[in-house]
């Protein structure tokens, strides 16, 4: 089996998990964390609407169009 090296971000939770014994703690990290990737996907999205000039009209076509990979 080959291993894998972890990368610093990975190292640094290690280390910072290691102060965290409760479940408590868990789920305060967890809820930190998401909110975090929350933001992210969030700033994302906004970027890419802008790029796209998205507007809600676009957006309820693209959701009720039925996109199916055709059969061969």
């Amino acid at each position: 089996m080959e291993s894998t090296k972890l990368n610093p971000t990975q190292l640094h939770l290690l280390r910072m998990f290691a102060y965290h014994k409760d479940e408590e703690s868990l789920n305060e990290l967890k809820e930190v964390w998401l909110e975090h990737v929350r933001k992210k996907l969030s700033e994302e999205v906004e970027k890419v609407w802008k790029e796209k000039n998205m507007t809600n009209e676009m957006l309820e076509e693209l959701l009720n169009t039925h996109i199916r990979t055709p059969y061969k």
